[in-house]
């Protein structure tokens, strides 16, 4: 059975076969479709009302949240600290300052435009604010304690963690694919063995093929979401936390296997 719908703001799937503790197939895969359909409501920074728009505005300094929240700011918290702070969501001024304000369909400005324009390649680094060092997660009163003002995005690491959830509920059907937008969580009993291709950021060339039979992928990359910022300079939603500016460093695109 198959759901695909729009979701995140581009595509989204949800493959399952076989009967589990979900249900029969299709139950199963219109289940998890209904959950990413209200994760996307409460955590979107493009819903005025959703849990996360309302965290960000709060202006007390501990606020309580949903296990489901809980959960994601303890990743991002993680993520930062595992990658020495290059991975950092609370940079959300910064990429609005950037012209990610609102929901974009797709890239305005292509990818080799982008390039010729773009300021010379560096590599990126951590901020030197860290102000995700900032942020205290009380797993078991369900409170986050950051200093008011400090905004989350939730961005991939809040899909990477609605697939592992719902890897979870799905585990013991036969075989399961949940693609949140292209962060994709593989699965099942009987370990299906599933091709991932990886596209060229260029065109629409094969550069990788993947086998993958219980698992994650996700590629991102900077010409998916790009555009040209109010000084007519290449953006994308890629920042550097060093700068708070989109990052230009030599690599366009990658791709993680988990």
């Amino acid at each position: 059975m198959i759901e695909t719908f729009p979701c995140f703001g581009g595509s989204v799937a949800v493959i399952v076969s076989g009967s589990g503790p979900a249900g029969g197939p299709r139950q199963a895969a219109e289940r998890a479709g209904r959950r990413l359909l209200e994760w996307h409501r409460e955590f979107s920074r493009f819903e005025p009302d959703s849990e996360l728009s309302k965290l960000n505005a709060d202006p007390r300094e501990t606020v309580e949240v949903s296990p489901v929240m809980a959960r994601l700011i303890e990743a991002t918290l993680e993520a930062a600290r595992i990658s020495d702070g290059l991975v950092d969501a609370t940079l959300l001024g910064d990429l609005e300052r950037s012209g990610y304000a609102e929901h974009l369909d797709g890239p305005t400005v292509s990818l080799a435009d982008a390039l010729k324009s773009a300021p010379p390649r560096a590599p990126g680094g951590p901020s030197p604010h860290a102000r995700w060092q900032e942020v205290s997660l009380d797993r078991e009163a369900g409170t986050v304690t950051r200093p008011p003002g400090l905004c989350f995005d939730s961005g991939g690491i809040a899909k990477g963690l609605f697939g592992d959830i719902l890897a979870g509920v799905l585990a013991m059907h036969q075989s399961f694919a949940v693609d949140c937008g292209g962060d994709i969580r593989f699965g099942g009993t009987a370990r299906l063995v599933r091709a991932v291709h990886v596209a060229s950021p260029f065109d629409e060339r094969v550069l990788h093929a993947f086998e993958v039979s219980v698992g994650a992928a996700a590629t991102s990359g900077i010409g998916n979401r790009a555009w040209l910022d109010a000084d007519g300079r290449p953006a994308h939603h890629l920042l550097d936390p060093a700068t708070g500016r989109p990052a230009f460093t030599g690599i366009v695109q990658a791709t993680a296997l988990a």
